[in-house]
């Protein structure tokens, strides 16, 4: 069930007998994040080439990323948005909070998202076509990795709320079942590059890494918003170090 739970809660992907998930089952289900991202990009994978033959590549690039939110639900960029709005100005870390769980969106939060969907955009649409579905497939699930990472290693900064749920239950055995699959995605994915996979995963460590310090500096730990920030900018580390990567393996 957490499988299932992790499938219902990270996507809107409709499931039969649907049913609302305990928080001990949303908290297990960080070790099968990086298996919901394989479902996303394998969802994305089969769009690409389907639409691949009838429309023009860069068309193509803006639906997947429509399709990309669609199918989950807009989750973490509506996170992004929040901890964008959260960072802006000089406040006290309460007030932050408050601006996080503010629906509406500010300016900062608008800003941010335009800029992180404009550089998701250009950044398809210059991947190499041979390498796309590889791309397409490893993007959600080094990014949900990613979020599986923040939660395991960095302190959580409210003492209520959906991301203690995730936080108290993600331990060793949840982070390396986590870790795992995605290395194994990455031999799969990249067998004629084999250190290619494995770049593009210590450098997303290396920029969650840094991202989580600084939000952690800003609002006293992470949050759920937070988590969803860090799996949108995954995403993009991704897409652009599969670009360098590739780029340089085409120059040799």
């Amino acid at each position: 069930m957490s499988f299932l739970a992790a499938l219902q809660f990270l996507t809107s992907i409709p499931l039969p007998g649907k049913r609302e998930a305990s928080p001990e089952e949303l908290g297990r289900g960080t070790a099968y994040f990086p298996v919901v991202g394989l479902i996303i990009g394998l969802i994305l994978a089969g769009l690409n080439w389907l639409l691949s033959l009838v429309l023009p590549p860069a068309v193509v690039s803006a639906l997947l990323i429509v399709a990309l939110v669609i199918i989950t639900g807009a989750l973490h960029l509506d996170g992004f948005v929040d901890t964008c709005d959260g960072i802006a100005g000089h406040k006290p870390v309460e007030d932050r909070w408050r601006v996080m769980r503010d629906s509406r969106a500010g300016a900062f939060g608008i800003v941010g998202v335009v800029l992180l969907l404009l550089v998701k955009y250009v950044s398809l649409d210059s991947t190499p076509p041979v390498f796309m579905t590889a791309v397409l497939i490893f993007m959600p699930v080094v990014s949900r990795w990613a979020m599986v990472y923040a939660i395991f290693v960095f302190s959580y900064a409210r003492p209520s709320g959906l991301g203690t749920a995730f936080k108290q239950a993600t331990r060793w055995p949840q982070f390396t079942a986590a870790t795992i699959i995605t290395l194994v995605m990455a031999a799969a994915l990249f067998p004629l590059f084999s250190l290619a996979g494995l770049l593009i995963i210590f450098g997303v460590w290396i920029i969650t890494t840094a991202l989580s310090f600084y939000l952690k500096h800003k609002f006293a730990g992470l949050t759920g918003d937070t988590y969803g920030a860090i799996n949108e900018v995954a995403e993009v580390t991704v897409l652009v170090l599969a670009i360098l990567l590739f780029n340089y393996i085409g120059s040799m």
